[in-house]
């Protein structure tokens, strides 16, 4: 499962409630992403959740074109 190299959120474990109210079991998984950040020893290829992206905890690396 990924994780978030950034604040570390992975799945989380709980109940999925029905109508009726019986239980079953639910994962609550990350939006995770696979993108290039721009890091002191340069670009790296992480896993980084959606809401890193959203609030600045890292900068994108610049897209390249040919």
């Amino acid at each position: 499962m990924a994780k978030c190299e950034v604040c570390g959120k992975s799945v989380l474990f709980g109940n999925k409630v029905s109508h009726s109210h019986r239980r079953s079991n639910k994962i609550f998984k990350p939006n995770v992403k696979k993108v290039n950040i721009q890091t002191e020893a340069g670009n790296k290829r992480v896993y980084v959740c959606t809401s890193c992206l959203r609030s600045g905890k890292v900068q994108r690396a610049a897209i390249k074109t040919a």
